[in-house]
Formats: C-alpha cells, sequence, structure tokens
C-alpha cells in the first residue's frame, strides 16, 4: 500500500556527509566526538548531578570510548546524531548536545544534552541547544523536535525555554530513574518558531 506523504527528509540527509562543526556565535562549538574526549566524559559522568537527572552511570574511560564509538556509529546509522559542546578557544569538553530518535521520514527528533558542572550556569546548554534547533530545522529540513526533561529539573525547564522550545505537557510517569519514574515535562519547536 502507497504512502499518501513522501518523507520530510530523504535516508542519506544527515550520512551523505561528514557531520559538521557547528559555531554558536558566542564562544561555543559543537563537533564531533573523538576518542580523546573519554577521559573528559568519564569524569563528567562522577558528578552526582548527572546520576540524578541520566539513567548511565560510567565506570570507566574505556566505557566511555565505547559510549563515543556508539555516537559516531549513530550518525553514520542515522540513528542518533550526538556533538561534543566545547570552548571555542580551549577545546575544553563543557557539555553534549544530541538529537535521539532520529525519524527522517517524519521530520522529528528529540534534543537531549547535559554540561559539565564547570560550565552549568553560564547559559552552555540554551546557547548549545538554540545552535542545534537552528541548524537542524533550518538548514537540514527537520519539521519538529521535542525536549523532554524530568519534571523536578527546574534548570533544564530553563534552558528549554531559553532556547525557543514552548511547553506543550506533562507526560506522567514516563522516564524511570534510578529513584524510580519521573513525570516528564515536554516542550518542542516546529520549524517556523
Amino acid at each position: 500500500m502507497p504512502f499518501l506523504t513522501r518523507p520530510v527528509l530523504p535516508a542519506g540527509t544527515l550520512s551523505g556527509a561528514p557531520q559538521p562543526v557547528l559555531a554558536t556565535g558566542d564562544g561555543l562549538l559543537l563537533r564531533p566526538w573523538r576518542a580523546a574526549d573519554a577521559p573528559a566524559v568519564h569524569a563528567v559522568f562522577q558528578d552526582p548531578v548527572m546520576h540524578r537527572w541520566h539513567v548511565r552511570a560510567a565506570d570507566s574511560e574505556a566505557e566511555t570510548r565505547g559510549w563515543i564509538e556508539e555516537w559516531l556509529t549513530g550518525w553514520r546509522e542515522e540513528r542518533d546524531a550526538q556533538w561534543a559542546v566545547a570552548d571555542a578557544d580551549t577545546d575544553r569538553l563543557l557539555g553534549r548536545v544530541a538529537l535521539r530518535e532520529l525519524r527522517l521520514a517524519d521530520g522529528t527528533a528529540e534534543v537531549a544534552y547535559w554540561t559539565a558542572a564547570p560550565a552549568r550556569g553560564r547559559g552552555v546548554a540554551a546557547r548549545a541547544t538554540t545552535a542545534l534547533a537552528r541548524w537542524a530545522l533550518d538548514e537540514i529540513g527537520f519539521h519538529r523536535l521535542e525536549l523532554l526533561h524530568a519534571v523536578r529539573n527546574e534548570a533544564s525547564c530553563r534552558v528549554a525555554a531559553k532556547a525557543g522550545f514552548a511547553a506543550e505537557g506533562t507526560k506522567r510517569s514516563a522516564a524511570l530513574h534510578a529513584d524510580g519514574w519521573h513525570d516528564m515535562h515536554l516542550h518542542a519547536r516546529v520549524r517556523g518558531d
């Protein structure tokens, strides 16, 4: 049975080119991950704040090297697109921003991010998320980007608002964290917002 619509984005939209480096214009670079980032990622995941809002822990640098390999493969296979957020002058790792749950045919993806402890409170996540959304919606042609965060994660709610993601509602008991089920706020940006 034929579809009545064409894919919003055809297969190969991302993997047909190398993953780009995206500049925020205000001191941050979103760049592809490197194996050399593994020690910094491991250090970030030793922070108890990361354990509160994320479901992964990192036991070793070897494990985070494996994550980086997965993130790079995700681009090639168009499953997800993950960037290191780095200081444009020093290349110091400040965080991560990503498009997950890619559905190219539907033109949709979920935005995710985290920041290293020294980068928190400096607008890093909001600036990186804004740059990623601009690229995904305006340059690549995604139609809708969703952003989910635990209702109790007020800092993440502020990031979503600063990055132009409108609040759309609450998904009850939608994500299992180490301390139990969390209600999740749903935010979104659509092309043209």
